[in-house]
C-alpha cells in the first residue's frame, strides 16, 4: 500500500521528535585532519534548571549564517523529546543578547565521516575552552557503533558534559578533577 505525502510529512516528523545521542571525550586531535566542515555556534539558553523543577531547555542557535529555537526535554541518557524550529537570524541575535540566562555557549562544531556514521565535534571556546565532545546521532538507543580511534570515554549520562549546564557551569570552573575525567 502506497504512503501519500502527508502521511510521508506526518511520519518524518514522529522521528523528528526524538533525539537518539551519545556524547563522548577524545583521546587527541587526530580527528581535526578528518574534519570536512567547520561551522561557528553561538547558543543560549532562555531557562536554566532550577533544581529538577524544569522539564525542558528552551534554547536559541546561531549555527553559522541561520538560527532556530530548540526545545528539548531534560531527560538525562541517549534519548530525549526535540523539537527545532527556523527563526529570523536579527531576533535570534536579539534574544541572545537580551533574554539569555546564563553565559553564552561559543563554539566551532567539526563534522567528520567514520565508518559510514557522522560525528559532530564541538569544540568550545570562551569560558568552554579546552573541552571538546563528539556526538553522534543514532537511528535507535541498541544501534551498533564502530567507535574511532579518537574516541576515549562516554559521557552521555553526565549532565556536566550537556550545554545548558555549560552555560551555568563552564568548563573553566570545573575542578582539576572534573577537567581530567
Amino acid at each position: 500500500m502506497a504512503i501519500d505525502i502527508y502521511q510521508q510529512v506526518f511520519l518524518i516528523r514522529i522521528n523528528m521528535a526524538r533525539e537518539i545521542e551519545r556524547k563522548f571525550l577524545l583521546k587527541n586531535s587526530s580527528w581535526k585532519k578528518l574534519a570536512y566542515k567547520k561551522t561557528h555556534f553561538s547558543q543560549a539558553y532562555l531557562n536554566g534548571i532550577n533544581n529538577g523543577a524544569c522539564k525542558s531547555s528552551i534554547r536559541i542557535r546561531i549555527e553559522g549564517d541561520k538560527a532556530n529555537l530548540n526545545i528539548k526535554s531534560l531527560e538525562i541518557g541517549i534519548s530525549r523529546d526535540e523539537y527545532e524550529y527556523s527563526i529570523n537570524l536579527a531576533d535570534a541575535q536579539q534574544m541572545i543578547k537580551t533574554l539569555a540566562v546564563g553565559s553564552v555557549v561559543e563554539k566551532h562544531r567539526y563534522l567528520v565521516e567514520n565508518a559510514g556514521s557522522l560525528w559532530e565535534i564541538d569544540e568550545f571556546l570562551g569560558d568552554n575552552n579546552g573541552l571538546v565532545v563528539a556526538e553522534i546521532e543514532l537511528k535507535s538507543v541498541d544501534e551498533k557503533l564502530v567507535f574511532p580511534s579518537w574516541i576515549r570515554r562516554e559521557v552521555t549520562e553526565l549532565v556536566r558534559y550537556y550545554n545548558i549546564s555549560l552555560s551555568q557551569n563552564p568548563y573553566s570552573q570545573w575542578t582539576e578533577d572534573e577537567q581530567s575525567f
